[in-house]
């Protein structure tokens, strides 16, 4: 769905029907300690890039609002980990680096 940043997040949810007003980030919404989202929020937030940049299967995103230290303005941090080998994924963009070797693995096997 698209956000109201105009990207497209498949965590984004929005319900007008029949006069409901209803959004929310399901991501956000998913975690217990996630904060208090905002549509706001998705002007800045990295979940639908990395969405974009990374189509991987095993990549489980956790998302949060946090402030900043003056606690003025609040953004949305991501965590990452690959539930494959379960390890945390510093650059969820990227990814963990080892599904992407054992595909191109699987790939040149496949061309011989």
């Amino acid at each position: 769905m698209r956000t109201p940043a105009g990207k497209e997040c498949r965590f984004y949810y929005a319900d007008y029907y029949r006069g409901s007003e209803k959004q929310e980030c399901r991501l956000v919404a998913r975690n217990p300690d996630g904060g208090r989202w905002r549509p706001s929020h998705c002007n800045a937030c990295p979940v639908p890039d990395i969405l974009r940049q990374n189509a991987c299967p095993h990549l489980a995103l956790e998302a949060k609002v946090v402030r900043s230290w003056l606690g003025l303005r609040e953004r949305v941090a991501v965590y990452a980990v690959c539930t494959k080998h379960l390890i945390e994924v510093n650059a969820p963009e990227v990814g963990c680096g080892h599904c992407h070797e054992e595909a191109a693995l699987v790939l040149s096997a496949r061309d011989k």
